[in-house]
């Protein structure tokens, strides 16, 4: 029954937020400001540079740390599950009511990391260059979750590592259709850009 416990674990260390602390710092209440979310996006808009890398690194760890204790007491199917319980826990907080309260990019690069490291430089990659020329970061992590789906194929990965990455990506996808919405209507915040 105490191997059952690491999935609370996991899923608790997703819900921890970051942006929120970051914010928190600098007395801004980062739901309540830009796109609202708890999200590394999020943080770097309202928080700038060094605090926004500081939110990526902690986003991140968390999801590497849960993909991490679920596969060393679970296996590959472990890991897994503990990666979506922490996405599930950063996306629809529990601390914050479970409204929708980040998009599980960064933690979902956490969890790539850990389990397929080969997959997360092409996605990484790809993520960076559509960011550089379109600076859109929603676009940028639709193209790497998209990559993802498509790796996890292409390189005939565990079955495991297969149904993440159907997951994954359509969480990802889902949850960055309002995004989606907004470039086409040239709404959409770019990187770097001040309002």
């Amino acid at each position: 029954m105490e191997r059952y416990g690491v999935f609370i674990i996991t899923y608790i260390l997703g819900a921890i937020p970051f942006a929120y602390f970051a914010g928190r710092y600098k007395n801004i209440d980062v739901r309540k400001h830009g796109s609202g979310n708890i999200g590394t996006t999020n943080a770097f808009r309202l928080l700038g540079v060094k605090l926004g890398i500081a939110v990526l690194l902690g986003d991140a760890f968390k999801g590497a740390l849960a993909a991490w204790l679920g596969a060393s007491v679970w296996g590959p199917w472990g890991g897994i599950f503990g990666g979506l319980l922490a996405m599930a826990g950063h996306s629809w907080n529990p601390f914050f009511g479970f409204k929708p309260s980040g998009k599980g990019v960064a933690s979902g690069f956490g969890i790539i990391l850990v389990l397929m490291p080969k997959i997360t430089l092409l996605a990484v990659t790809l993520f960076l260059l559509v960011v550089f020329f379109t600076r859109y970061v929603s676009m940028g992590s639709v193209v790497g979750a998209l990559t993802l789906l498509v790796c996890v194929f292409i390189f005939q990965e565990p079955l495991a590592y297969r149904v993440f990455g159907v997951i994954a990506a359509s969480v990802v996808v889902i949850r960055h259709r309002t995004n989606f919405q907004r470039v086409l209507k040239g709404t959409e915040n770019r990187f770097g850009e001040k309002k």
